[in-house]
């Protein structure tokens, strides 16, 4: 089989690699589609602190059912997502429901091989079957609407907030998406500093959107006679944590997504004399069910994200456009 591997940072390249075998408690899948995530291109850069080489990157899987190995009872070609989410289901994080943080965490694709391959193995456990009425193209966006669901479930978000999302890239309009089509947030504010990026999140359902390269954020808010009750950095920019605590009504929560190592400066009185609450998310805590209920509602567009199709064969232009190209780039989805 053919898979895409990174041998070592700045190496990505195409390998011939034997078909895996499932092992007691895996399914092996034929990969239909997968999709490139910002952590795919720090792995094959070398930037992930988690990652070791070599490895097959590709946490956003989409395929189909072609073996199973010992003690596995799933149904033959169903049509399935991956949760790459793998804990050990015995320290206090996975038995308080947070398996997403186990003090023993593998992720695949970082961790583990991951689903850029024409087939892979992983947990019978970490499969869902998706419903006939959700197209593939739409499947595979699941587990990032799983990464917005999981921030807004620690959040909390309503019709009484006021909104504030930073950055419009592809987990931003995931976040902007769950709160204004499944939770309805009141008024939903985006702020990037790319036009088009900011014309992506008016289609999703922002209802104010900012370019912070030419207005400060603080004036136009100061302008609105608005101070955001829920805000979330889905940019992750050192600057951003001091900036939200500001900015942040009393009794306003604050979240975190994002892996900046760069100190922020904060100032502590601030937090505490309008009683902030904030918040951190990283992947997702048992999602997927949850998200391909909305899916299989109506309430996200999937399709409004997805930008740019490439074959596998074709995986340098497809790293390139989604690394390089920002204005006309928002998700790209490669096919096995």
């Amino acid at each position: 089989m053919k898979s895409l591997v990174v041998e070592r940072p700045n190496q990505l390249e195409i390998q011939e690699r034997p078909l895996p075998v499932p092992g007691p408690g895996q399914v092996r899948l034929r990969v239909r589609r997968a999709g490139i995530c910002g952590s795919d291109v720090h792995i094959s850069h070398g930037s992930n602190p988690f990652a070791r080489y070599p490895r097959v990157i590709g946490h956003e899987i989409l395929g189909t059912v072609d073996a199973i190995g010992d003690g596995v009872d799933f149904p033959p070609e169903a049509r399935v997502v991956v949760d790459p989410v793998v804990g050990c289901g015995h320290c206090y994080p996975c038995s308080v429901g947070r398996p997403n943080v186990c003090t023993n965490l593998q992720v695949i694709g970082v961790h583990l091989d991951g689903g850029f391959s024409e087939y892979c193995c992983v947990p019978a456990e970490n499969l869902h079957v998706v419903p006939e009425g959700i197209p593939d193209e739409h499947a595979v966006m699941i587990e990032p609407f799983a990464v917005a669901a999981n921030m807004i479930d620690r959040t909390g978000a309503g019709p009484e907030d006021i909104a504030l999302v930073y950055g419009a890239g592809p987990i931003g309009l995931t976040v902007v998406q769950v709160l204004k089509r499944v939770h309805r947030v009141g008024t939903l504010i985006v702020t990037d500093r790319i036009d088009e990026r900011l014309a992506a999140a008016c289609e999703s359902g922002a209802d104010v959107t900012l370019n912070t390269a030419r207005e400060p954020l603080a004036d136009k808010l100061a302008e609105m006679g608005v101070r955001p009750t829920l805000i979330i950095d889905a940019a992750c920019h050192p600057a951003i944590a001091g900036e939200a605590i500001a900015l942040a009504s009393p009794a306003g929560r604050i979240g975190l997504m994002g892996f900046s190592a760069e100190p922020s400066l904060i100032v502590q009185q601030q937090i505490t004399g309008k009683e902030l609450s904030i918040f951190s998310s990283r992947l997702n805590a048992r999602k997927f069910p949850k998200v391909i209920t909305w899916m299989s509602q109506g309430l996200l567009a999937p399709e409004k994200l997805v930008t740019h199709r490439f074959g596998m064969r074709d995986f340098a232009r497809a790293f390139d456009v989604f690394e390089h190209d920002q204005t006309a780039c928002c998700k790209v989805l490669l096919s096995f």
